[in-house]
């Protein structure tokens, strides 16, 4: 890639991801089917595979998958610098907002207005929250395996409230155990 394609891709990048975190409500999951819209369908940077994976790597990696999503996104598509663009791109509007909102919050949240903007803006997370779990579920694989995992994850983690790392890495165990044996029983 030419510094200049690099330089316009970077640019592209950040604010791409300026936008995503100043217009995205509701955290790293409502993001998620924004990223795909913006890295596949707008700017075919990417493909729905490769969405897939980065948000497993996200999930799996400490820190928010709002930023590790961007951080994975920006390598894949320019390396260091843009990892670097767009992590800072993703996580510049929230400081802001955050800094001015913790200001004058205070004086306002007893407005019935502000809590109700707050109920409208939880409602429309839960959306897209869902539409990033019918996304994800659409591209998995549909077996047995798959599904005993999706409900034993859900189990686990709001029944049993098990940490999410734990439950990540007992279904890397199920799912690798699976495939050997299954990759066995074919050889035979």
């Amino acid at each position: 890639m030419k510094n200049s394609e690099k330089l316009k891709t970077l640019r592209l990048l950040f604010l791409t991801f300026l936008k995503i975190g100043a217009f995205t409500f509701g955290g790293g999951y409502a993001m998620i089917p924004v990223i795909q819209h913006e890295m596949v369908e707008n700017r075919k940077w990417l493909t729905d595979d490769d969405i897939l994976e980065i948000i497993a790597i996200a999930e799996s990696t400490p820190g928010p998958i709002a930023i590790n999503s961007a951080t994975f996104v920006g390598y894949k598509v320019c390396g260091f610098w843009g990892s670097f663009f767009s992590t800072f791109a993703v996580v510049l509007p929230s400081f802001i907002i955050i800094s001015i909102i913790s200001f004058i919050l205070q004086k306002f949240q007893s407005l019935k207005a502000v809590q109700y903007a707050f109920f409208g803006i939880r409602a429309g997370v839960l959306a897209l929250v869902l539409k990033a779990f019918w996304l994800m579920y659409k591209k998995c694989p549909k077996n047995k395996i798959s599904y005993f995992l999706a409900a034993l994850s859900f189990v686990l983690a709001v029944f049993m409230k098990l940490n999410v790392l734990y439950i990540i890495i007992l279904c890397a165990v199920i799912g690798l155990t699976s495939s050997l044996f299954e990759n066995r029983r074919l050889e035979k």
